[in-house]
């Protein structure tokens, strides 16, 4: 027989004593650790925390931004895009669109919210580490003072801050913080910023729909930007939209509607208002000179004197021009051929590769064959889209296109070209490689109006309105001109248009034979029509009457660098060296009156408190120290620069309807720099076209082809504000036969013919071999140059 034993049962009371004891010491456990918690959050973490001198004076990083006079943004340099706006001027909407997806509860919690932080830390200690409890509070923390790295220290610092920055601030002012701050992607912090960069306008203009995308953009600006990935960008928008609806910011209609909005992202980043980026690119080196690195981070902003629309009408018409040019020389042939692979994700690949190293130049976009024919020809562009192009399109590249065409410029599969959406579609086009400038200043007080330092700045960065020195050709012609107006010549002057042979004794040289651009020779010509049709040989006739030391002195009341002009006959041909910049200038003297002036850029400095640094003092008159030449050559000068525009090379003016325009073409030797400069309005300005490696423009072209249609066209917008301007008839001439003469060159004072016999006049004062200088003009004779104690060197540029 056997017995069994059962194990004795555990009276009940020991089972509650021994759970009470459990209790007891968890509970004890629980009271030392958050006594050693709070010891060290007190001992260690609080001491310790950074001050908060950062956030109670907060100083933005504010980038430079560059405008027109008229508050145009026109470039901005920094290492952040950022807008600083103010509490009270952020919309509702907006900082509701953010409270509503990033911290509901934030103007009730003392900066940590209990609730979100303990569902977060359930699911991180679950290892998840994927939930935030972060306020905005917290996210000011870390912003400013922690990094983004997830461990539990850190955590505690940012609620320990947290709480800090809460007893410091309002609730107001930690959202200003944060909202001014926080990196919302493609360089832009804070919400101002974002705007602009994504949507191009002011946060103020924005949608319900475009809030919703910009407040979804903090918790990662790189998976959510909307111009990378558009898609995860409007799912995320959804969830802002939705948590907007829930939290009774916005209606049911209003989320609908802001659900179903076409929203139009830009995509290049930071948009300005008009394409000022040589000026933009001026300004900032004249401010880094005076402030240094400071410069990009103390919110400086830099007026300038450009006008918006003069500076859109300058830019427009020298891109339209050049192109215009450019298509009239023929297709070069694709910029590169790549291997097309089989497999088409291969083929994306490749594609996509070579279109990077080929950016846009506004409008010219880079695209690579897929099949070419003489019919049509389909291409790809950088976004992957396939486009026919057909017709007229394939105009340019039609020779190209033949079985016969050269193989350097033959299209096929994988040559990488360019193409340009137009009013009729898609065409082939290509980026030109002229060069071209364009600039205008206001002729009294000098400040730019526009500048356009090239094709496109992106592609080259040399501002040829200011560094390319070139020569000016006929242009130059206006001053020789003006020179022998003072050695008693005038309009009505008839001067041999006949061939001359010049010895070398002469030229300083060799022996030269000038010749007119046509070839031909009109024999006996006023030189009013001389100039009118830029006859080249008479300009020489009239530089060796004066002789060549005398005007070249001469050049210098009006600003031009005396060494820079050869000091012999072909200094009538304009064989020295101008910039467009000094150029305009020059011509401002006739353009005003007489009146030397200083061209300038920056009208005023103000600093990131708005106030104003530096600041020009433009006249308003024009005081007589600043007289350099008399005004009767002004006047007359002027009157004979009108026939230029009216009957001679640069008759195509015409078509402006505009009798106060004057000016004068340019075409130097070969072919190699077109120019117009002339001036109306109150405006002066001056074109130019040339290839930088001073290769011929061709032989049919001239300024009157390549540079005066470039001024025409920004004439045609810039003048329609301005009336015409009549000058006054200043005192001291006389009418004689319709033209205007110096009271004391009348009679048998005046000049009235020259070289008619066909002798050298004037040439036993050539200075023969005498290397370019600056030279003294000789002293006038008594009653020949009026008013010369007034005349004054032209000051400085600065």
């Amino acid at each position: 027989m056997t017995t069994s034993t059962s194990p004795i049962p555990t009276p009940t009371w020991i089972n509650r004593r021994n759970m009470i004891r459990a209790a007891l010491a968890a509970g004890l456990a629980a009271l030392v650790a958050a006594g050693l918690l709070i010891a060290y959050l007190l001992l260690v973490v609080a001491p310790n925390l950074p001050s908060l001198d950062a956030i109670t004076d907060y100083r933005p990083k504010i980038p430079l931004r560059i405008y027109t006079a008229d508050n145009a943004l026109i470039g901005e340099f920094g290492e952040e895009h950022r807008d600083f706006i103010a509490i009270k001027d952020i919309p509702e909407m907006m900082k509701k669109s953010v409270l509503a997806i990033e911290d509901k509860r934030f103007y009730e919690h003392n900066g940590i919210d209990w609730k979100r932080a303990l569902g977060a830390a359930k699911a991180n200690l679950g290892g998840a580490m994927r939930q935030g409890g972060s306020t905005i509070t917290m996210q000011v923390a870390r912003n400013f003072f922690l990094t983004r790295e997830k461990f539990y220290g850190r955590k505690l610092n940012e609620v320990m801050l947290a709480m800090k920055i809460e007893a410091a601030l309002s609730k107001d002012q930690i959202l200003e913080l944060y909202m001014n701050q926080i990196y919302l992607g493609q360089r832009s912090f804070g919400f101002g910023s974002a705007a602009q960069t994504y949507f191009g306008k002011p946060l103020k203009e924005l949608s319900v729909a475009e809030m919703a995308m910009l407040a979804g953009l903090p918790q990662n600006p790189a998976r959510h930007n909307p111009a990378v990935n558009p898609k995860r960008a409007k799912q995320r928008q959804q969830v802002v939209l939705r948590a907007m609806r829930d939290n009774d910011y916005i209606t049911e209609q209003q989320y609908q509607k802001a659900l179903h909005e076409t929203l139009h992202i830009s995509r290049k980043g930071q948009d300005f208002d008009v394409h000022a980026e040589y000026v933009a690119e001026l300004a900032r080196q004249a401010v880094y000179a005076q402030f240094k690195e400071e410069s990009y981070t103390k919110g400086i902003s830099v007026y300038t004197t450009i006008l918006k629309a003069d500076q859109k009408a300058a830019y427009e018409s020298m891109r339209r021009n050049v192109l215009n040019y450019d298509q009239r020389h023929g297709y070069r042939g694709p910029e590169a051929v790549i291997t097309l692979p089989a497999g088409e994700e291969e083929r994306d690949d490749a594609i996509e590769e070579a279109l990077q190293k080929r950016p846009g130049s506004d409008g010219l976009i880079p695209a690579v064959v897929l099949e070419a024919g003489p019919k049509a020809v389909k291409v790809q562009n950088p976004s992957g889209e396939e486009i026919t192009i057909s017709g007229d399109g394939l105009k340019l590249a039609a020779s190209a296109l033949t079985d016969k065409a050269r193989e350097s410029i033959r299209l096929r599969p994988g040559a990488v070209i360019r193409i340009m959406q137009e009013k009729n579609g898609w065409s082939i086009t290509q980026v030109p490689q002229v060069a071209a400038a364009f600039v205008s200043i206001d002729s009294v007080t000098g400040g730019y109006h526009a500048m356009v330092g090239g094709f496109d700045y992106n592609l080259q960065k040399f501002n040829h309105v200011t560094q390319a020195w070139r020569q000016p050709g006929s242009s130059i012609k206006p001053f020789v001109y003006s020179a022998a107006l003072e050695r008693g010549f005038s309009p009505s002057t008839l001067i041999n248009d006949v061939p001359l042979d010049l010895t070398g004794a002469e030229t300083g040289n060799e022996a030269w034979s000038p010749k007119n651009d046509d070839g031909k020779f009109d024999g006996p010509i006023t030189m009013r029509r001389a100039l009118a049709e830029s006859k080249n040989v008479v300009s020489v006739r009239i530089l060796r009457a004066i002789t060549v030391p005398y005007a070249h002195g001469y050049l210098g009341k009006f600003g031009f660098d005396l060494a820079k002009h050869p000091k012999n006959l072909t200094m009538a041909l304009g064989t020295g060296s101008v910039t467009p910049a000094q150029m305009a200038g020059a011509y401002s003297v006739f353009a005003n009156g007489g009146y030397s002036v200083e061209p300038y850029l920056i009208a005023k400095i103000v600093d990131g408190d708005g106030k104003i640094i530096q600041e020009a003092k433009p006249r308003t008159t024009l005081p007589d120290e600043a007289r350099v030449l008399d005004p009767r050559n002004a006047y007359v000068m002027d009157a004979m620069m009108r026939e230029v525009t009216r009957s001679g090379t640069g008759a195509a003016v015409g078509r402006l309807g505009r009798p106060d325009l004057a000016g004068k073409t340019g075409t130097s030797s070969d072919a190699i720099d077109g120019w117009f400069a002339g001036y109306g309005g109150g405006i002066v300005a001056v074109s130019w076209m040339g290839y930088d490696d001073s290769k011929s423009l061709g032989g049919k072209e001239f300024g009157a082809t390549v540079a005066l249609p470039i001024w025409i066209d920004y004439m045609k917008v810039a003048m329609q504000s301005r009336p015409p301007q009549e000058r006054p008839l200043p005192t001291g001439l006389t009418q004689v036969n319709g033209e205007w003469l110096y009271d004391e060159f009348t009679g048998d004072a005046a000049r009235h013919t020259l070289d008619m016999d066909d002798t050298p006049a004037g040439a036993e004062n050539v200075e023969p071999g005498t290397p370019a200088a600056p030279a003294t003009p000789p002293a006038p004779a008594p009653g020949t140059q009026p008013n010369a104690e007034n005349i004054r060197p032209v000051p400085p540029a600065r």
